[in-house]
């Protein structure tokens, strides 16, 4: 069962609502925080995704909250567990869950997007009882591979794949995995 709203020390993950969709227009649908995962999108683009993640959401399914600030409840940005489904994904990875995150660049580099990742995780191995969170990033996004490491993501090189909706700079796809049991050792 996904939780309303997971909180941290700095943070709280809530389900999104109408308002999230403009501010992700604004602040996420950016070329920085865009770079590796495809680039800017046409706002009418990003509508559908949207509004099926709360959906999903509202359903207890995986899904990705909206990350605010305790302190003044402003949004930063969005992170939580999604399927992972593609016609290049490995069958192996078809429909397995996966860890994601985007922060709005202002707030990059103050570890918001590592304590946002290991609420959703914890969430993921806890009240879903999840067994592994995998997670998906390219070599070109050093940032993220860096994060992967730094929550005890394992790198798998035996499940890469080349995705051709992204340029051959982010191909290819690099897959990580967390078990329940190295999240409990941690």
């Amino acid at each position: 069962m996904a939780e309303a709203e997971l909180e941290t020390a700095r943070l709280i993950l809530r389900r999104p609502v109408e308002a999230d969709l403009l501010w992700q227009q604004q602040w996420l649908n950016t070329a920085a925080v865009m770079r590796h995962m495809g680039g800017v999108q046409a706002p009418e683009t990003l509508e559908p995704g949207f509004a099926a993640n709360a959906a999903a959401m509202a359903a207890d399914g995986p899904g990705f909250w909206t990350v605010v600030l305790r302190e003044t409840a402003k949004p930063i940005g969005k992170c939580g567990l999604a399927s992972i489904t593609g016609s290049s994904v490995p069958a192996d990875l078809q429909d397995e869950v996966q860890v994601g995150w985007s922060l709005a660049e202002a707030f990059w580099r103050y570890g918001y997007g590592s304590e946002a990742a290991r609420a959703a995780i914890a969430q993921g191995f806890t009240a879903r009882g999840l067994g592994t969170i995998w997670a998906q990033t390219s070599d070109s996004n050093a940032a993220s591979t860096a994060m992967m490491t730094r929550l005890g993501l394992t790198r798998c090189p035996q499940y890469d794949y080349t995705d051709p909706a992204y340029p051959a700079a982010d191909n290819p796809t690099t897959i990580y995995r967390l078990t329940k049991t190295e999240w409990e050792q941690s």
